[in-house]
């Protein structure tokens, strides 16, 4: 064998392992892997921050939260590759309220999969996955699974006002 072909060899049966450790790290149970809302936390904080659409609401992460239009009532049809990209906002207890937001609008319902998802002023609540910090409103207006998503205001009401996609200044 000569010189090259063995470092080639060699060179190959060291990739494949690495390359299937590499996949195993690709598998699901990534953010908005499932159609079940993802609860921040015990009893999920909805709050509100300053952004560039004014001040709407957030999480207790500082991550814009959302309505979908197509929403009926408090019962969300955003299940499937939809809950994927929107994340369902989740609460295992009762929702808390950060500051800016009214407690008094703050509720939970039943999605089909029977998870508990938070609800303000009647609109089941959800995240953007293109929202990557704190302030982004990235998914602001957008037309996806059939509808519009827009931004809370604390008044439980959409933000129509379009604006800088991220940053804001945001807490509790």
């Amino acid at each position: 064998m000569t010189p090259t072909r063995s470092l080639t060899l060699l060179a190959t049966a060291a990739a494949i392992p690495l390359t299937a450790l590499a996949l195993a790290g690709c598998g699901g149970g990534g953010y908005g892997a499932s159609d079940s809302p993802e609860p921040t936390e015990p009893g999920a904080t909805i709050g509100a921050a300053n952004t560039g659409l004014g001040t709407v609401l957030v999480d207790s992460n500082g991550r814009t939260l959302y309505l979908f239009e197509r929403d009926e009532g408090t019962t969300s049809v955003c299940n499937g590759a939809c809950a994927s990209e929107w994340p369902p906002v989740g609460a295992n207890g009762k929702p808390t309220v950060g500051g800016g937001a009214s407690p008094s609008l703050v509720a939970t319902t039943r999605r089909s999969d029977e998870t508990a998802q938070v609800t303000y002023n009647g609109h089941p609540l959800y995240r953007y996955y293109g929202d990557e910090n704190p302030g982004d409103t990235n998914g602001q207006g957008l037309n996806t699974f059939g509808g519009r998503w827009y931004a809370l205001s604390t008044a439980g009401d959409q933000v129509s006002a379009t604006g800088p996609s991220s940053g804001g200044s945001y807490g509790y």
